[in-house]
């Protein structure tokens, strides 16, 4: 079966094929630059294997019309051949949608209800679920006869208990405007949750992990059997570790303050905490490589925003400790948990009275799919576990194709005549 994995964001799509009978990717690509002069379409047939084919072009793509077409017309019509013979080929598309809100806890079929949820969310994630409808909105245009299904960053996290997701504010705010923690990430979550499950044998419902997101965006997440049961980020992505050019957690007086003392304005503010701060705000940079290098030739203000990142992770490792009572692994993934030896080998320094200890020769390893760090005396796990949030999207769409409501539709009775689901 062939799932078109969608992420749409304000001016790019990013897009994957996946055959998900093998669990493979046949294609994945970015379209990029949307709506400006010289656009951007890089894709790629056949990653990681020998058979691997680069297109990169700079076509104008005025619309995301544009840029969903241009994916097909690669799909079908590619200069290196078709992956696809026709549109008939690509079975399902599933679309990353950001926020659900508390409209939804599971991934579902897109509907005309589920577009007015999802456009009710707009509000909780305005960038980000606008951008998401526009490629929903393309996507059933251009694939009329294929089923769509959104699957929702936020849905990992519906698990958290209300003493965990309420903020202490009048509980109207909840009540009417359903401010609270949502946590973002989730697809991510539960992917390397499930593959740390596999990793441990275990039942991934008897799993308590703590999992650390280290990209640009961070987020450490406590998983009690299998569910999420506190994150660090909130109603937004800001909260929580120091990130790259987000601050993470600060006084929420902080904005009463800079609007007395220099004449700020709420979007001012918003901006500053969002795309100023952070490793930005301290350093100057916010890629952890240049940080890196900025402090080998003694930056000490690089190496002041390092010791933060790491201090305010660590700190949430020991809260999630005091979270779960007994914690079998600690997770790391994404661009800085996977890739970046020195932040792992700190965050994890000082923390032997949690049962923690690290082996410094396979931190030192570049991992594969995933790798285990810590050393034999450990009483807990350390893993190394590569995210695959596009894969995660496949299998979620997959389980929603499978329920009995879709295998009723003439789309899912016509797929199992034809043999293309087992």
């Amino acid at each position: 079966m062939n799932i078109l994995v969608i992420n749409s964001g304000s001016s790019s799509i990013k897009y994957q094929l996946l055959d998900m009978d093998r669990e493979r990717v046949l294609v994945t690509g970015l379209v990029e630059r949307i709506g400006e002069v010289h656009g951007g379409l890089t894709n790629r047939t056949n990653p990681g294997t020998k058979n691997e084919r680069l297109i990169q072009r700079s076509p104008t793509i005025p619309d995301h019309n544009s840029g969903m077409r241009l994916v097909i017309e690669q799909l079908i019509h590619g200069q290196d051949g078709p992956v696809v013979g026709d549109i008939s080929e690509i079975h399902a598309v599933a679309h990353r949608i950001v926020h659900g809100g508390e409209s939804f806890r599971q991934p579902v079929l897109v509907t005309e209800k589920v577009i007015e949820a999802i456009t009710a969310n707009v509000v909780l994630a305005p960038l980000h679920n606008s951008a998401n409808l526009e490629g929903i909105r393309v996507a059933m245009e251009l694939f009329p006869d294929v089923e769509q299904v959104a699957v929702f960053d936020t849905v990992f996290h519906q698990t958290i208990p209300p003493y965990a997701f309420l903020y202490a504010l009048p509980y109207e705010l909840y009540e009417k405007d359903r401010i609270r923690r949502y946590g973002f990430h989730g697809t991510s979550n539960k992917f390397v949750a499930g593959e740390c499950a596999r990793i441990l044998d275990k039942p991934v419902q008897e799993c308590n992990l703590i999992t650390l997101h280290l990209g640009n965006g961070c987020s450490v997440t406590a998983v009690k059997n299998g569910c999420s049961v506190d994150t660090s980020l909130g109603i937004t992505p800001l909260e929580g570790p120091v990130m790259g050019t987000r601050c993470g957690d600060v006084d929420p007086a902080l904005h009463a303050i800079l609007h007395r003392n220099r004449g700020m304005d709420i979007e001012a503010i918003d901006t500053m905490l969002n795309r100023e701060s952070g490793l930005k705000g301290v350093c100057g940079l916010n890629d952890m490589r240049d940080i890196h290098a900025a402090r080998q030739k003694g930056d000490e203000m690089a190496q002041l925003a390092f010791d933060m990142f790491v201090y305010r992770i660590k700190k949430y490792i020991g809260m999630y400790f005091a979270v779960l009572g007994r914690v079998d692994a600690v997770i790391f993934t994404a661009g800085i948990g996977e890739n970046d030896s020195e932040v792992r080998e700190s965050v994890l320094s000082g923390l032997q009275g949690l049962g923690i200890t690290l082996d410094k020769v396979a931190n030192d390893r570049c991992p594969d799919a995933w790798m285990r760090i810590n050393a034999p005396e450990s009483r807990v796990e350390v893993l190394v576990i590569r995210t695959n949030e596009e894969l995660e999207i496949g299998r979620q769409a997959v389980e929603v194709l499978s329920q009995e409501l879709v295998r009723e539709s003439p789309f899912w009775a016509a797929t199992l005549q034809s043999g293309m689901v087992s």
